[in-house]
């Protein structure tokens, strides 16, 4: 049996901090968005996912997994950008329910019109208040956050 985990004061401190400044920092970058006339942060999750797998595009479970939306979130998501001609669902030619979704010309341009404005924000966000140094430990650091501990 293992003892209930107590966090220390200043994991206390350092969650919150984190979970204060990544809502900030999203919500930023969102609002920038939003001021160029561009569609939400969510989009560009999809249409980057999209166009780094290329011609051959992902099935939705895919998306799922790399996104981390919930299946109804992605599937409503998907049929917005379907109805806006930024991806095409593709049939699956051996699963006659499955289908392939590819990003197009127009979502392909989207995504380049939105990484302009979102990659602005990053710059102006993190990267003009940190070193590169500063970078590479705060990444680091998140990154020893993400991995589950030795042993697990």
């Amino acid at each position: 049996m293992t003892e209930k985990a107590t966090p220390s004061p200043e994991a206390i401190t350092a969650w919150a901090r984190l979970m204060r400044v990544s809502r900030q920092l999203v919500e930023s970058a969102e609002d920038a968005l939003k001021a160029g006339g561009l569609p939400p942060l969510a989009w560009y999750d999809v249409l980057h996912e999209l166009a780094e797998a290329g011609e051959g595009g992902l099935r939705p479970f895919q998306l799922i997994e790399r996104t981390l939306f919930a299946q109804y979130n992605i599937s409503r998501l998907l049929a917005r950008l379907e109805a806006d001609g930024l991806v095409e669902k593709l049939k699956v030619a051996d699963d006659g329910r499955g289908q392939t979704i590819r990003v197009t010309a127009k979502g392909r341009e989207t995504r380049r019109r939105m990484w302009a404005v979102y990659g602005r924000s990053i710059a102006e966000l993190v990267g003009a208040k940190l070193s590169a140094d500063e970078l590479k430990m705060m990444s680091a650091l998140l990154g020893r956050l993400r991995d589950p501990p030795a042993g697990d």
